[in-house]
């Protein structure tokens, strides 16, 4: 972790693209809005077929969270489950989600689907950590998710540098056995959001926490990093280890030498990845209009 010399571009950008256009002038210039493009979806997968669909999307699902506008909780996770039936995936990573909504997700799939939910936390002033809650008022809790096909066995949250005033989000790992695999859910930190030190810089550490949790090749991992890729154009690519894009592949990287990929966010950045080790049979980002925040599919052989 270091102090940052500027601040970088917030990763958590909305969907206004007025506000947007503000926020990514402190780092990224002549940034145009893009619309993802949907390549052809995956097929479903399943432990004998040697391949293997992931998604991760996410929901925006804490209206408080400038998400007014972007979809209502039915439509939100009519888009979950349409990703497992219609788009395949079988492991789903969810950010912004409301507990409630992943367990109505999880009901609507079938006994046979398994999940993982951690809520967000808010540390105070005071040192006093509270869970972050979806609505004003509401008990149910904000968080992020994993929703598995399979069974999920040594779950375990990742330990990583968390501000130390302010919201508090994380990385959690899993394995799932029947495709002798692991994977790992992650939401990252956005610039400023240590309150105590605004001027830190918190994902190079998250980033290393999150990569040395999914060592080697049998691995799936990503979720909303609120980062853009580490190419030239971006002024905090040191942030990234050595693992992405190198020993690791992401979704949609077109070539060994590539450090980019389509947008995931309205505003026209890449926020949202999948890595892995495995051979990538596909990849696929699909603008769900539920969120701010597009869905990206990876498909990758197991076998």
């Amino acid at each position: 972790m270091r102090p940052t010399s500027a601040r970088p571009t917030p990763g958590r950008l909305r969907r206004r693209v007025s506000a947007v256009v503000g926020l990514v002038a402190a780092s990224l210039a002549g940034v145009v809005v893009l619309a993802a493009v949907q390549t052809a979806g995956p097929t479903r997968s399943h432990a004998g077929s040697r391949t293997l669909t992931v998604a991760t999307w996410n929901m925006c699902g804490v209206e408080r969270w400038h998400c007014d506008g972007t979809g209502d909780r039915r439509a939100k996770r009519g888009e979950v489950v349409g990703l497992a039936t219609a788009r395949g995936a079988r492991v789903v990573f969810l950010q912004e989600a409301c507990a409630s909504d992943v367990s109505a997700v999880r009901a609507r799939l079938g006994r046979s689907w398994h999940s993982v939910f951690r809520p967000y936390s808010w540390r105070s002033k005071a040192g006093r950590t509270s869970t972050v809650r979806c609505g004003s008022g509401s008990r149910d809790a904000a968080g992020f998710a994993m929703l598995s096909a399979y069974p999920l066995s040594h779950v375990r949250t990742v330990a990583s540098r968390q501000p130390t005033v302010g919201l508090r989000r994380g990385v959690v790992c899993a394995s799932v056995a029947a495709h002798r695999l692991t994977v790992c859910n992650a939401h990252l930190s956005r610039p400023g959001d240590d309150l105590a030190h605004p001027r830190w810089e918190l994902r190079d550490d998250q980033l290393k926490a999150l990569t040395g949790a999914a060592r080697g090749r049998r691995v799936v991992y990503g979720g909303d990093l609120n980062v853009d890729p580490p190419s030239g154009r971006n002024p905090v690519a040191w942030v990234w280890p050595s693992a992405p894009y190198g020993t690791q592949r992401e979704c949609d990287q077109r070539s060994a030498s590539a450090r980019s990929g389509r947008a995931t966010h309205v505003s026209g950045h890449k926020l949202d990845y999948l890595f892995t080790g495995l051979p990538r049979a596909g990849c696929t980002v699909r603008d769900t209009g539920d969120s701010d925040h597009y869905a990206v599919l990876l498909r990758v052989r197991t076998g």
